[in-house]
Parts: C-alpha cells; structure tokens; sequence
C-alpha cells in the first residue's frame, strides 16, 4: 500500500485502515477521516496517545518524544507526533 506519497497504518482493535501523508502524524490523519484518537498534547509530553507499534517504523520531529529507553525498545511510540516511515500496524491499548 505504500509509495513515496503515503504510507498505510493499521489501526487495532478498530480494524481501521488509514492512509497517512509522508510527514503527517498518526493522529492528523486519523481526525482527517473523523477519526478521533486518544491525545491531549499533540506534542509528545503528556503520553495520552501511547500506542504499541506491531509493524513498520516511524520517526519524529522532535529529538526524544516523551518515552523512557525502555518504553522506545519494547515498541512504544505517541502517534500524536509519530511520522510513519513505513507501512503500519498499531495497536492502541486505550480504545
């Protein structure tokens, strides 16, 4: 599903399918369809948006989102500030 464009994310337990722009976050394109993800900041702080990344790889704009080393190792991302770099498949525990 990905190109150079746009890359597919995989909500879970939704069984939603996403299509995210190259340098979009998780969470836009979520609110973009009228999908509204669990977040407060939006800005990689306040960890409300957590989320266990099953597949793919992200980045992000800023240096060190708000996850400990730890967290970061096991698969933890914040899709309010998460860029997918890859194809997708997310899991969020807080729905």
């Amino acid at each position: 599903m990905s190109n150079t464009r746009h890359f597919g994310v995989r909500l879970e337990p939704l069984g939603l399918d996403l299509v995210v722009g190259v340098g979009e976050s998780v969470v836009h394109a979520a609110e973009r369809v009228g999908v509204a993800l669990p977040t407060s900041c939006r800005n990689g702080t306040c960890r409300h948006c957590m989320a266990w990344l099953a597949q793919g790889q992200v980045s992000y704009p800023i240096p060190w989102p708000g996850l400990s080393a730890e967290e970061k190792s096991e698969g933890w991302i914040l899709p309010c500030v998460a860029r997918p770099e890859s194809d997708l498949v997310l899991h969020l525990p807080s729905l």
